[in-house]
């Protein structure tokens, strides 16, 4: 038996090793369970079904075309709001859920943003979470700006699946090449068109050449990339999928190493077809011979909520209060959690199962009530885990016939040798198991089940006083609700109260929120005195005491007052443990709620790999900045670990500003489970919405070059990039499911961990000096502070990256790092670098610890030395040259370019008031262009 569970154990690990929020397999070639959702704030509209299955269907061949005949889509559901009109064709769903949807279709971030993006905010190679695509681009409104769907849903979905970026760079939009020349950033350099400044007011449109900047000597802000609208060159997808030639990725043969590229950054210069064919999906393909049968769609209609609740009441739930501890969790979840309209069911299990309730739905406190009373009082008997879950199907389908999209909620801290008997039975059900493991012991074979049925897995121990327990079952949320309807915690705090008996503090509640707020204590011993008062400083009394359960609860009527309400819980006796959870749903079903999820790169890992704890802050698809972010990782001993998750773009953390708040964990204690917890505070006047565009997005084309003219797009819609909008102050508390460990050896633990990669060093030149800033790595990755840093010197972008080692080195004696994540400067002076040998300098940085590891070499920083090299046409490879393309500025060398000033001062004059672009009069006019 024990080489049995020893290898259930290891299939379990390989299972979650693999899991991911997207329920996606490839089988044969093909993808299968792709899900597409559209949002419950879509309109009805049967349009935007039929426009999803053209967009995928033509994305299907071309996904076949440009990856060698390897990949197609098989089969893709698409799930269809509870609120739309029913139809005989929509069916339930089974595992399908709005939070392991692939690709959402829902309205912008802001009112006019309609680009099409992928949030991704972890390392090259690695999935991203979702495609978010806006209902007027699905619907086809938006092709001319960024090409055809189906070529676009290609390129997004190398994105989320394969982990790659972008070759283009909005905010490094050109580069000094090698050639000495500025060049557009793109991939590959075949891609023609001209480097213009196209402004427009009324119906008058007027280009011109764009002038080189003083400070950076590459072309001026307003300078645009228009490629040409017929192309020979194939790639690449990850520029401009739109440009009808192009059917591939780059490859290592015509890769732009050189450009300032996301993928490049990213991906350690290699190009998107080298990290495609890395992937587990290319390595466990080969090319087909018959091209792929179209896709197959199925239509799911979101309906009511089914859970069923799978309580342990065996012998061992009698340890360390854990039968009450269940019973706290299981009321809080029935009385706030659980969402009006849903049906619930009980089932108690030990040796055998019990059904204690028949689905009830819940539309009033009576139900919710009624189910109370149906929790379990005493703890006995041994463990059947298969026979709690045979039993809750057999609730489910005395109402419903099939079990499918079906939920249980099952508990158990206990191992149960016949448990792996129904894993397939469970995987054949269509139902989702939900898995919270009570201790240290709660069997591997359930943590199965959930991740093949798309579940959540939480951990908590017998620490009580981290209310890990009421955390798990708040998470459990639906899926599929609208957010609006989705319970939130506001506060989850606990203390064991020795010598100072008090336990004080406040609980923000923002506008955001306020609806069916709920407060909960729990105490392990007597019930303490407890105080709440209002934002006017009002008591607020009434609270509802369960001594049996040693807890108490308070519902707000109607919506909260905003602001800081504070308590004071008074105990009666030492070593008394209490807790506080507060809840709340959204104020206003039209304001999105601000919310906080939590999660890790991986579910399973072992020693010495380090894990990366991720919390992402929004307020609907609008990133939250600024806020105070902690995570707490317990251990199965119960040793807690705290770490201060930060959005600085260093370290764990890959894009900076973008709400997302990141930080790598190394400090293992234990094998096995972990559990995480997010705690959010945003402070008056510190957390801000921000305005700026999603990092991985498509391009926008600005126009198109048709025989030597530019026919531009409307102008996108813009919003200041670093407009932020204030917002006020607000708490929130998110769980992070579970995570397992292995390998861990005895402590103290061997220093295996180089500092980070340095992500953000930038550059500055000031007369002969070159200023320096980057934040600093740690001895362990970004935790602790480095011995020194190497800082070398090329005038080659490539030689520095391929050959750091052998560049100049800088004097770094003086320099003395900080600690971790602090703000490090540093100026030197270059060595003589003559102008025929480089326009540019560019540096680089690697860090070395203590025990002599060495970190990544770092992002490659550059400062403009001297104006890139005369040439007659250096911003374009442009076939057939319009009559503007020698203006003045446009890359003609600066002393040609004084003669001509001096000798025709008059005929340039000219030029430059008639440089007008006639613009495309076709039938589809795209009305008046403003400037931009």
């Amino acid at each position: 038996m024990g080489l049995f569970r020893s290898s259930l154990f290891l299939l379990v690990l390989s299972l979650l090793q693999e899991s991911n929020a997207s329920l996606v397999q490839l089988n044969n070639n093909g993808y299968e369970g792709v899900i597409i959702a559209i949002d419950p704030a879509v309109p009805e509209d049967e349009k935007i079904i039929e426009q999803i299955k053209d967009m995928v269907t033509t994305a299907s061949t071309y996904l076949f075309e440009t990856t060698e005949k390897r990949f197609f889509f098989k089969n893709v559901s698409i799930l269809i709001p509870e609120n739309w009109k029913e139809n005989s064709e929509y069916k339930r769903p089974k595992h399908e859920s709005y939070e392991h949807a692939d690709v959402l279709v829902a309205p912008p971030t802001l009112p006019g943003r309609d680009d099409p993006y992928t949030k991704q905010f972890t390392a090259c190679e690695e999935k991203g979470e979702y495609i978010h695509f806006t209902p007027d681009f699905v619907l086809g409104k938006k092709q001319n700006e960024y090409g055809p769907s189906g070529k676009l849903f290609v390129h997004e979905w190398a994105h989320l699946r394969w982990g790659v970026f972008d070759e283009y760079n909005e905010d490094e939009p050109y580069y000094s090449a090698k050639s000495k020349k500025i060049e557009a950033t793109r991939c590959s350099t075949g891609i023609t068109g001209i480097n213009r400044v196209y402004k427009c007011q009324g119906n008058s449109c007027i280009a011109r050449g764009c002038r080189i900047d003083s400070k950076t000597k590459l072309y001026e802000k307003d300078c645009l990339f228009f490629p040409d609208k017929d192309q020979t060159e194939k790639a690449s997808i990850m520029f401009m999928q739109g440009i009808d030639s192009i059917i591939e990725f780059c490859n290592e043969k015509n890769h732009n190493r050189e450009a300032p590229s996301l993928q490049n950054k990213m991906c350690n210069s290699r190009s998107t077809w080298e990290v495609i064919s890395n992937s587990e999906d290319f390595k466990n393909t080969t090319s087909m011979v018959a091209p792929p049968p179209p896709p197959v769609f199925s239509l799911l209609k979101i309906s009511q909520r089914i859970v069923c609740l799978v309580l342990d009441k065996s012998g061992s739930m009698a340890i360390s209060s854990r039968l009450n501890r269940m019973n706290q969790a299981a009321k809080h979840f029935l009385l706030q959690t659980i969402e009006n309209g849903s049906w619930v069911g009980m089932v108690h299990f030990d040796s055998q199962a019990d059904v204690k309730s028949n689905l009830i739905q819940i539309l009033s406190s009576n139900e919710r009530n009624k189910l109370l009373e149906s929790l379990p009082t005493a703890a006995s008997g041994g463990t059947s885990i298969c026979s709690g879950i045979r039993s809750a199907f057999q609730v489910i389908r005395e109402i419903y016939s099939e079990i499918d999209g079906s939920e249980i909620v099952l508990l158990t801290d206990g191992e149960d040798n016949t448990a792996g008997s129904c894993v397939e039975e469970v995987k054949q059900s269509g139902a989702i198991i939900h898995f919270i493991a009570l201790g240290p012991s709660a069997d591997a074979a359930v943590t199965e089940m959930s991740t093949i049925t798309g579940g959540s897995h939480f951990f908590a121990s017998d620490e009580a006083q981290n209310n890990g327990l009421i955390d798990a079952f708040a998470a459990l949320v639906s899926g599929n609700a609208d957010l609006s309807q989705q319970s939130l915690q506001l506060e989850s705090t606990g203390l064991t109260l020795n010598n100072n008996l008090w336990m004080n503090g406040t609980v923000i509640i923002d506008s955001t929120v306020g609806k069916d707020t709920f407060f909960l204590v729990t105490w392990n011993k007597q019930s303490p005195i407890i105080s709440l008062w209002d934002p006017s400083g009002t008591p607020v009394e009434s609270f509802t005491v369960d001594t049996g359960s040693k807890m108490a609860y308070l519902s707000i009527p109607g919506t909260a007052k905003v602001g800081v309400w504070t308590y004071s819980l008074q105990a009666k006796e030492n070593s008394e443990i209490l807790t506080l959870t507060v809840n709340s749903r959204a104020a206003n079903s039209s304001v999105p709620p601000i919310t906080v999820n939590a999660k890790v790169n991986k579910d399973t890992n072992s020693f010495p790999s380090p894990m990366i704890v991720y919390a992402e802050i929004l307020q609907g698809f609008v990133p939250v900045l600024g806020a105070n972010v902690t995570a707490s990782i317990e251990s199965n001993g119960g040793k807690t670990e705290v770490l201060q998750l930060l959005d600085n773009g260093a370290g764990a953390d890959s894009f900076k500003n973008d709400g997302v708040y990141s930080r790598y964990f190394t400090a293992y204690s234990d094998n096995g489970r972990y559990s995480l917890k997010v705690r959010a505070h945003g402070g008056t006047n510190a957390a801000t919405r921000s305005l700026r565009r999603p990092t991985n997005r498509a391009a926008y084309i600005p126009g198109w070059v048709v025989n030597g003219e530019i026919e531009a797009n409307p102008p996108r819609p813009e919003i200041a990039e670093d407009t932020q909008t204030t917002l006020e102050s607000f708490s929130r508390i998110a769980s992070g499911g579970a995570f397992v460990v292995s390998n861990v050896p005895t402590l103290p633990l061997p220093d295996l961990y180089p500092p980070s990669q340095i992500t953000d060093l930038e550059a500055t030149s000031d007369g002969d000096e070159i200023s320096l800033t980057w934040t600093a790595p740690g001895d362990n990755y970004d935790v602790g502070k480095v011995q020194q840093y190497i800082i070398r010197t090329s005038g080659s972008i490539l030689d520095l990256r391929d050959n750091f080692d052998d560049a100049l080195q800088v004097n770094t004696t003086d320099l003395l790092p900080k600690e971790a994540n602090s703000q490090e400067t540093f100026a030197f002076k270059p060595g003589n670098i003559s102008e025929e040998n480089a326009t540019h300098i560019f540096i680089a940085i690697q860090s070395v610890d203590k025990s002599n590891l060495t970190s990544k070499v770092s992002n490659i920083a550059q400062v403009a030395l001297f104006t890139p090299e005369a040439d007659p046409t250096p911003d374009e490879t442009h076939p057939n040259p319009s009559p503007d393309e020698n203006l003045p500025n446009s890359g003609v060398n600066i002393s040609s370019l004084v003669l001509v000033v001096v000798g025709s001062v008059a005929i340039v004059s000219i030029i430059l008031s008639t440089t007008i672009c006639t613009l495309n009069k076709k039938k589809n006019s795209r009305g008046p262009r403003t400037e931009f």
